[in-house]
């Protein structure tokens, strides 16, 4: 299994080439505002493996209502049949590093985290 990161895009650094972080894939449904699509190395954008517009303004970036929008992501991404998710599963089982780039301020509470942690229950990982 790949070892999964997070890093915001806007992170300094974030937008250069940095080889620690292995494959870089955004996992936003929208374009971070501000950066430029040339001034940032991604690999993939997978927008498909993103919390539906419903959720994402049901969610609101609100802590209080982090838990119960883990629970619903998790559930959509079950119910998925999207093939970026099923590119993600793939890449996410290949050896080497995956770095998930996100835009939220929040770094303990945004998409990317719920992603990783629905990645590695799917892995088994601990």
């Amino acid at each position: 299994m790949a070892e999964l990161r997070m890093r915001r895009v806007y992170e300094m650094g974030a937008a250069n080439d940095d080889a620690n972080d292995g494959l870089r894939v955004l996992v936003d449904r929208l374009w971070p505002r501000g950066l430029a699509r040339d001034k940032v190395r991604i690999d993939h954008w997978l927008r498909g493996v993103a919390p539906s517009d419903e959720l994402r303004r049901w969610f609101g970036h609100d802590p209080d209502r982090w838990q119960e929008f883990q629970t619903r992501y998790h559930a959509e991404l079950r119910g998925s049949a999207h093939p970026d998710l099923a590119l993600l599963r793939h890449l996410a089982a290949s050896p080497g590093r995956i770095t998930l780039l996100y835009a939220a301020r929040d770094e303990a509470r945004n998409n990317a985290v719920a992603l990783k942690a629905f990645l590695e229950l799917q892995q088994g990982a601990p």
